[in-house]
């Protein structure tokens, strides 16, 4: 891997790339790379390596020698500097992304890019995210630093382990199937970064297991950051938690096996769409879904990449994106997805360019990310989003029939203390008809503030008169109800 990035960056360097882009953490293996290629068989002749930082200065890098000039410092007098200088060589600068909002800067990086031919000098920004100027765009290349590989991480839990080992006297405890999914769930993270999560995980106690794979996957995402698009749900549901839905339950478990890779010869699915009506489950599915993959849960806010500067909020989801791909395997739920997506002609095309993003992404995505989004509203979904081959499949979650309502009623009765038999589970759930698991489960806690003001036990009678009083948003909002069921009727699959 090491030996294909030096002979990739050799290769811009060859081609006389007057401004390279690096976006990378990990600072020291882009400033080894650089050392390394510079002075490597792919360059006509070992190039002298600068590298200025804001706190020391420009340093001669490639030789044991001190600061090359003074007075360079300040952003201004290096790029006054490198442009006087005839100097050939590489010149990385770390961190110069806030300095680039400057109009003299850009114009004096530009003098230095276009002087290319008189003195071959290449300027290597680094940093961990940097926006290229609109004047430079076309004297820049990219140059994307590999991630460890799958062999690297292990060496490193491996060679963490032994010094484990070596300080303690005994071996770490392993579980291998937990040391295979720690190896996976460091991809992503810089070299240094997986040795101290590595470290972390092992001098903790001197076992590797499935808590430590939690605790990497929690710290990986906060260690990724980005721009708040994207966060970690610490806390999923089970199987008994959701009522009904055994429709998609049977789904996800006969694809479970495609996807955690245990049946290799199956293409892994990509998501599924829930649509139903509000309050009937699809967000605890998505917790589900996390759960029976055996992968971590996270959520995508489409709201927060919306940015008032042209491009900006496509470039924010596809960093979102990004950090599911990154934090792979694992579930992307985006909740209400049609509030982020709809078609707006007053927003200047962002919704437009926001949905195409999602679905190029969706299409020509090869991660383990598997996508469970949700919707309310189908009049709101662009006709995109739900022709088939988008999604794996679209399930319809409906209101919840009497069996599946005496279900739910069971789960949040017994949750609170109160264990209600066949009978009297069956008679609640005949007074609910037509009520959403939310309001189902709201009624539940109603009645534990209304036993607790009489000094009572909670007890069924409590649970009917709640669920009495209720009008269901089945009443309220009973025509538009009744439309997206019709609609959904002959378009998708009932979740149950």
């Amino acid at each position: 891997m090491q030996a294909t990035a030096r002979s990739e960056l050799a290769t811009l360097l060859a081609g006389r790339v007057p401004i390279i882009v690096i976006e990378t953490r990990d600072e020291e293996s882009a400033m080894r790379l650089v050392l390394d290629t510079a002075a490597g068989p792919g360059v006509a002749r070992p190039l002298p390596v600068f590298e200025w930082t804001l706190t020391s200065g420009l340093l001669r890098r490639d030789l044991a020698v001190g600061p090359a000039h003074k007075y360079n410092s300040s952003p201004g007098d290096l790029l006054h500097w490198i442009r006087e200088v005839n100097q050939p060589g590489v010149y990385v600068l770390q961190d110069f992304h806030p300095f680039l909002d400057d109009p003299v800067h850009v114009r004096l990086l530009k003098d230095i890019a276009l002087d290319f031919e008189r003195v071959p000098r290449t300027v290597v920004l680094v940093s961990h995210r940097l926006t290229v100027p609109g004047e430079l765009s076309h004297l820049v290349a990219r140059f994307d630093l590999a991630f460890p590989s799958e062999a690297e991480r292990r060496a490193i839990v491996e060679r963490v382990a032994m010094d484990w080992q070596r300080s303690h006297g005994r071996p770490v405890e392993l579980d291998y199937h937990a040391v295979d999914l720690l190896v996976a769930n460091l991809a992503g993270l810089t070299r240094a970064d997986v040795e101290r999560l590595a470290r972390t995980a092992v001098f903790d106690d001197g076992v590797i297991d499935s808590s430590d794979v939690a605790a990497v996957t929690r710290a990986k995402h906060d260690l990724l950051g980005g721009d708040g698009a994207v966060t970690y749900e610490y806390e999923t549901a089970g199987l008994a938690d959701l009522g009904g839905m055994e429709r998609l339950k049977s789904w996800l478990s006969v694809r479970a096996p495609a996807f955690d890779g245990s049946a290799p010869h199956l293409q892994p699915p990509k998501g599924v769409l829930l649509l139903g009506v509000q309050g009937c489950g699809k967000s605890l599915a998505s917790k589900v879904a996390a759960s029976m993959l055996g992968v971590p849960l996270l959520r995508a806010d489409l709201g927060a990449v919306r940015d008032k500067y042209v491009g900006e909020s496509e470039r924010k989801l596809r960093a979102a994106l990004a950090t599911a791909d990154t934090l792979a395997p694992c579930v992307l739920w985006i909740d209400e997805i049609e509030k982020g997506v709809s078609v707006d002609t007053s927003d200047d095309g962002i919704s437009a360019r926001l949905l195409g993003t999602f679905l190029t992404w969706l299409q020509e995505k090869d991660s383990r990310v598997f996508v469970v989004a949700t919707a309310n509203s189908i009049s709101a979904l662009p006709p995109e989003l739900v022709r088939k081959g988008r999604f794996d499949e679209i399930f319809f979650v409906d209101l919840p029939a009497a069996p599946v309502r005496a279900q739910i009623l069971g789960i949040h009765a017994a949750r609170r203390g109160l264990e209600l038999d066949a009978a009297t589970l069956e008679a609640l759930a005949a007074r609910c008809d037509g009520f959403s698991g939310a309001e189902i489960e709201q009624a539940v806690v109603s009645a534990t503030y209304a036993a607790h003001a009489r000094g009572e036990a909670l007890g069924p009678e409590h649970v009917a008169a709640e669920l009495a009083a209720t009008r269901p948003l089945s009443v309220v909002m009973a025509e538009p109800i009744a439309q997206l069921r019709a609609w959904a009727a002959s378009r998708t699959v009932p979740a149950n």
